[in-house]
């Protein structure tokens, strides 16, 4: 995929991700998350299923991961931001 693609799933997969999460971080976070959370989702789906997952942008493989993957980084993120503050 061309970095172009990258940046539009990253951002609509971070979108749905704070919706389904309820956390707002913000278009530039979400896009970010979203990258981020669509190669952790693609690394883990590999690992785990021994499957490559990010091939196209029209595959609905590449879609789930990166929200499933963006989900799971904004829960992370949530969790390591509210035990900091409970410290």
């Amino acid at each position: 995929m061309s970095i172009i693609a990258w940046i539009v799933l990253g951002a609509v997969a971070g979108i749905i991700a704070e919706y389904l999460t309820g956390h707002k971080v913000g278009l530039a976070w979400a896009t970010i998350v979203g990258i981020v959370g669509a190669l952790l989702g693609g690394f883990i789906a590999k690992v785990l299923f021994g499957v490559q997952t990010l091939n196209t942008f029209f595959n609905l493989s590449t879609w789930l991961t990166a929200i499933i993957g963006s989900v799971v980084l904004i829960w992370l993120v949530g969790f390591v931001r509210s035990r900091g503050r409970s410290s």
